[in-house]
């Protein structure tokens, strides 16, 4: 019988490449103008190749891949606080409830 501290690290690691995988899929993938759900659920299925996937999909017009690149620029981050979707900050532009 396998102890569980014997296979702990090893799946601790795994875990979090998992983990890791599935938000740089859903991240890319939202940056190609998909959205994150179809990202997201490559990521958790296929693991690493899910993001490796979303690469080589080709990004639509307008989307943030084709605006700014690969990676995004340091200006928009600044401009946006930290956002990538240009949203600004201001609370006008959020809806009322």
């Amino acid at each position: 019988m396998v102890l569980a501290t014997e296979i702990g690290a090893p799946a601790l690691y795994l875990f979090v490449l998992w983990l890791a995988s599935a938000f740089a899929a859903s991240w890319v993938s939202e940056r190609k103008g998909y959205g994150t759900r179809p990202g997201l659920a490559a990521g958790l299925l296929l693991s690493l190749v899910g993001a490796l996937i979303w690469l080589l999909i080709p990004a639509r017009e307008g989307s943030l891949w084709k605006r700014e690149g690969m990676l995004p620029r340091a200006a928009s981050l600044r401009r946006s606080g930290g956002r990538d979707r240009g949203g600004g900050g201001d609370d006008a532009s959020r809806p009322s409830r």
